[in-house]
């Protein structure tokens, strides 16, 4: 597997996507337009780039921490996975769970991208699986 994410900027306004902070595990990525999302409602952001991503990779669109706790905006379908063969426009579902409207600025950092790898697996069908000391037991099962 090879390191290196492949980026197209298709509009004049796009920015690279980059790390805040040396170490970190997302590349913030960029809005290239002016949109009001209304409180309680979502808008889907253009970022004006295209990307290759590594083979046996994905790339997961997370939300900003700062963005959801000033002005609970987030990214809807978190993490929103990009598949390793999309070549499309990168474009981020933001929802306003806040009270008032939020103005996505152009140019501001609106959501951050984590690349991951992806494990190819072969499904196997079974009459019956093994057990676990879990089981079934699911949704609040080890406790509130």
């Amino acid at each position: 597997m090879t390191n290196t994410l492949k980026i197209k900027l298709i509009h004049e306004d796009a920015k690279m996507p980059y790390r805040a902070n040396e170490g970190d595990a997302g590349l913030d990525l960029f809005s290239i337009e002016e949109k009001i999302i209304k409180a309680g409602e979502t808008a889907l952001v253009r970022t004006g780039i295209q990307m290759e991503l590594p083979k046996g990779t994905e790339a997961q669109v997370r939300p900003r921490s700062g963005l959801a706790l000033k002005h609970s905006i987030t990214v809807l379908n978190s993490p929103g996975t990009i598949d390793e063969g999309y070549r499309g426009e990168i474009k981020i579902i933001l929802i306003n769970h806040g009270k008032e409207d939020f103005k996505v600025e152009q140019q501001m950092r609106i959501a951050q991208m984590v690349i991951a790898p992806v494990l190819q697996v072969k499904l196997v069908q079974e009459d019956a699986l093994s057990n676990s000391d879990r089981d079934s037991g699911g949704f609040g099962s080890s406790g509130v």
